[in-house]
Parts: structure tokens; sequence; C-alpha cells
């Protein structure tokens, strides 16, 4: 028998109704509402789409959107660019942003956020599932993955025994025309605050002189031809993330493999273990939603995905270890700075600025 709230809210009583219905019309009027549109409240729900701005590395962000989508019925729209590029468009964009999360390579950009008051606080039981010294120290945004700097060389053109093992040594002049970088990429900021808070401006200037001059022609716009022209045997070495190493590796074969990788002195300065993060904009309409992607992301489901994605991050949250062929994430011996200590990246692109890097 169909209820009489329902048709009331449906085509709307006479005023002849008594009172006493009219008033339980109202109270149930959006459930009723929802009924003669034939959903529910919690169908409704999950036709929300949540904005993502992406800088992360897309085969693993669409896996990871596609098990969060199917596991919620939350849809996510995806927005790609580099990180910085989208961290500058969410400054422009204010208040009136149609993001709602920001997903980063490097915790840098998210610290930038945060000092711009831009973030709302990452529910606790979320920033609970990764370790404290990996997510914002303000508890603005969670850390959800890691890769750690290295340096790739290849041995027909120097031994490993030849190699820098303290980060300084990359501007000793013995390695001149032997050196490549990509010092545009934000992933080699965190090398250079790192070094900045150890030895202060004036020595992290003249390093950076000395990398300059020892790099010369062999300067390149990312980490992936870095990675390419050592294994090619174009360069003899160069420093990039872990993880550039390990997907080309997966991408051309073992067997066309021509580099190695080898890692800084323990706790060297260049040495830097680099986490990615998502933080979510103050300015969302879409808070509870978004909240609930963060969640997702450092849930045992959202970890394990990071952990067999071809992009070879570490997995950091909810105890998921790394099936990877790669040194396993509790060996990795890096520079013990906080995240919070690597800041925005502003001080090492001024850096690399006046060093004419960039």
């Amino acid at each position: 028998m169909q209820s009489s709230f329902g048709t009331s809210a449906c085509i709307r009583s006479p005023g002849s109704v008594s009172r006493l219905l009219s008033m339980a019309s109202i109270v149930l009027l959006p459930l009723s509402l929802a009924a003669c549109a034939g959903t529910s409240p919690t169908m409704a729900a999950r036709r929300v789409t949540i904005t993502l701005y992406n800088g992360q590395h897309l085969q693993t962000t669409e896996a990871l959107v596609a098990a969060f989508e199917k596991a919620t019925g939350i849809g996510v729209a995806l927005r790609n660019n580099d990180e910085d590029v989208l961290d500058a468009e969410i400054v422009t964009e204010g208040t009136r942003s149609p993001a709602d999360v920001v997903l980063t390579e490097n915790s840098p950009p998210l610290e930038y956020l945060q000092q711009k008051g831009l973030l709302a606080p990452v529910d606790p039981s979320t920033l609970a599932q990764t370790p404290s010294k990996y997510s914002s120290p303000e508890g603005d945004w969670v850390g959800v993955s890691a890769r750690v700097s290295v340096l790739i060389y290849n041995p027909g053109l120097i031994d490993k025994r030849a190699l820098p093992t303290h980060v300084l040594e990359l501007a000793d002049p013995r390695f001149r025309g032997k050196l490549a970088l990509a010092p545009g990429e934000t992933d080699f900021q965190p090398v250079v605050t790192s070094v900045l808070r150890t030895y202060g401006k004036a020595r992290a200037l003249t390093w950076l002189d000395g990398i300059r001059v020892n790099a010369g022609s062999h300067i390149y716009p990312d980490n992936e031809t870095v990675a390419e022209v050592v294994n090619r045997g174009i360069v003899a070495f160069g420093v990039v993330n872990q993880y550039y190493w390990y997907r080309m590796r997966a991408e051309i074969g073992v067997s066309n493999m021509r580099s190695e990788i080898a890692y800084f002195a323990p706790r060297d300065p260049g040495y830097v273990l680099d986490v990615s993060g998502a933080g979510i904009l103050k300015s969302s309409k879409h808070q509870a939603a978004a909240q609930k992607f963060l969640a997702f992301l450092v849930s045992r489901q959202g970890q394990e995905i990071i952990g067999h994605s071809i992009s070879f991050e570490y997995p950091i949250a909810s105890g998921v270890q790394s099936p990877q062929p790669e040194t396993p994430f509790d060996e990795l011996e890096p520079n013990p700075i906080d995240v919070g200590e690597l800041g925005t990246g502003a001080q090492a692109v001024a850096l690399l600025s006046e060093a004419q890097l960039l």
C-alpha cells in the first residue's frame, strides 16, 4: 500500500489536508523526492564526482582511481600535469579552484599549498595509516608512496668504485663531462634542499656551480632522458630517483640494460627519500568524498596497487611492503631529514636559478 506521505510530496497536497499530514510531509520531503525520482539518498551520494589534480605517474593514478570508483561509487575526474604547474594553477584559481584533491610526486608542492593556507586537515584515522615522519607536520596532507635518489651509471664508462659516494663529490673536477642531470625536475629539488640544510647557502651554491661545469652539455629536461643517455653510453653517470632505472628495465628488457644503480653513502645529504602525498583543498565542495579518496590511497588495497605498479614506487602506509625486485624499503639508509624540513622547494629553485641551472 502506497504511503500518503509519499503521494503528498510527489503531487503536493491541497490546503484542506490535515496540519499533521502536512508537517509529516515536510519532514520526509528529501526522502520522498528521492523516491519520486526512483533513487535513494545512497544512490544519489554515489553520483558525486571529485576532481583530482594529478602530478603523479598516470598509470599508477589511473589504477588507484579505477579501484576507488569501483569500491565507493564516487567518480574521479582527472586533470594531469606536472606538480609545479598544478600548484601554480591552484594558487591562481584560489577559492574558485575546481580541484578537490591534489596528488603529487614530491612533498614540496604540498608544503607550498599548505603554507598558502589552501589545504584542509586530513582525517586523523587516515594520517594514522602512514608513519608520521612521511606526512605533513601540520596534518594537512598524507604521505602515500616514496622513492629514493640514486646514481645511475654505465659500467662501460665508469667503474663503480670510481663513483662519488658523497653528494658534494658531484662537483669534483674529476667528473667533468661525466655527469648527467635534470635540474629542472622537481625530483632534484629535495636533494638541493638537503645539501642547503646540511652545509649552508654559500657551500651549496659553490657545489651547484661545480655541478653545472661538470654536467656541461649533459643537462637534460627530465630524468627519463638522463636514464636513457646513461644506459646508451652517452654519458658515464647521473642522478635520478631509483624508480626511473627499474621502470626502464621493465620497459626495454633486462637484455637491453647497459646501466646499473648505486647509492650514496648511508645518511649522506644526497641520499634523499622523496615522499609522494595527497591533500584536500579547503575550497572543495566535496569534503567527505575527498576524505574517502585519501583514506583509500593509504588503505591496504590502495597501497597494494602502488606496490604492484610499474611505477616502482615504495608503498609506505598500512604496513604494505613492495613485492618489486628492488632494494627493500627497510634496507634503505637515506639522510634522516623529515619531509617538513624539505620545505616548499622555493629555496632550492632560487639556488638553482642563481647557479644558472634553471
